[in-house]
């Protein structure tokens, strides 16, 4: 565990809607959250993915292989003014309440930079600000019309009080590669915002928690067609009871077991008590990047340059 790091951490998984494709509402709900959050004892507070200011699902941007419209052109648009900028006002104020709270928090976005969007996860620090910032390398499926790809330079780990804290997005998840980029620098709580709500999701929180022999968060919102605007063009309709996500978050322990969720019954915050020293106790017996990795048979390099 990092140097004076505490050995029992209070962990909040926010499972919630945005107001989707409005970050000046939607921030002001993350603050009422996660101060309800930190008020029920949370030193780490996880959000999820493309929190602020939506992810668009069921929306095809009106593109088909081979052609554009002036729709989607303008679809796209509203999207990208949607998005937020790192260093910008939300930045500010996210920053000023991880301080507010004495609390970590991390927050996935929608991140603009010039005239591209990438899928984001921001940490902060209660007293250090923002700790740095984590572009999802490889947008999934359809993802990849609105969103760009990240790079190797973002690949982080960040030794804390709390503990090793670092994560992926979503089906980042699913790459063995990146997983193993993350266990080379001793993650200890692994974040993992998500849109992904299957049986199958919580199947695979729970192999990284084992095979990582770490604490896994996930957070995904629960979102009917009401949490998005009337005009908003999507395979779900109008019908605002209409199911757009479950949610299903879920926190793992290091040995697989379901401390919390997952839930699909709505809003809620799980909350959860991490014995970093599960961690080691864990990798007696199985550490991949340890004594369990064969370092004379395989060998990895990741180009951490920003590319």
């Amino acid at each position: 565990m990092p140097a004076m790091s505490q050995e029992h951490v209070h962990a909040a998984v926010v499972q919630a809607a945005s107001v989707a494709f409005d970050p000046q509402k939607t921030l002001t709900k993350a603050t009422e959250l996660a101060t309800k959050a930190a008020a029920q004892g949370a030193d780490l507070i996880l959000f999820p993915e493309a929190f602020l200011s939506g992810y668009p699902r069921g929306m095809g941007f009106d593109t088909v292989v081979g052609a554009r419209t002036e729709k989607s052109r303008d679809l796209f648009l509203d999207y990208w003014n949607s998005a937020i900028e790192i260093p910008g006002p939300e930045n500010d104020h996210l920053a000023a309440l991880a301080a507010d709270l004495s609390a970590y928090l991390v927050m996935g976005c929608v991140e603009r930079d010039g005239g591209t969007l990438y899928c984001t996860i921001l940490y902060y620090s209660p007293d250090q600000g923002l700790l740095g910032k984590h572009r999802k390398v490889m947008p999934t499926a359809s993802e990849r019309l609105i969103w760009g790809y990240g790079d190797g330079s973002d690949l982080d780990v960040y030794q804390t009080p709390i503990g090793n804290l670092g994560g992926a997005v979503c089906w980042e998840n699913y790459m063995p590669l990146l997983r193993m980029s993350l266990y080379q620098q001793d993650i200890q709580i692994w974040c993992a915002p998500t849109a992904d709500a299957r049986d199958s999701w919580t199947a695979s929180m729970r192999h990284i928690a084992v095979e990582g022999r770490c604490f896994v968060l996930g957070a995904n919102q629960y979102a009917t067609r009401s949490d998005y605007p009337e005009s908003y063009d999507s395979v779900f309709g109008d019908d605002p009871e209409t199911l757009v996500t479950r949610g299903a978050s879920c926190i793992v322990d290091p040995f697989g077991r379901l401390l919390a969720g997952p839930h699909t019954d709505g809003e809620t915050i799980l909350l959860a008590e991490l014995d970093l020293r599960d961690t080691v106790r864990g990798r007696f017996d199985l550490d991949v990047a340890g004594h369990y990795s064969r370092g004379e048979i395989f060998e990895m390099r990741v180009r951490t340059r920003p590319a």
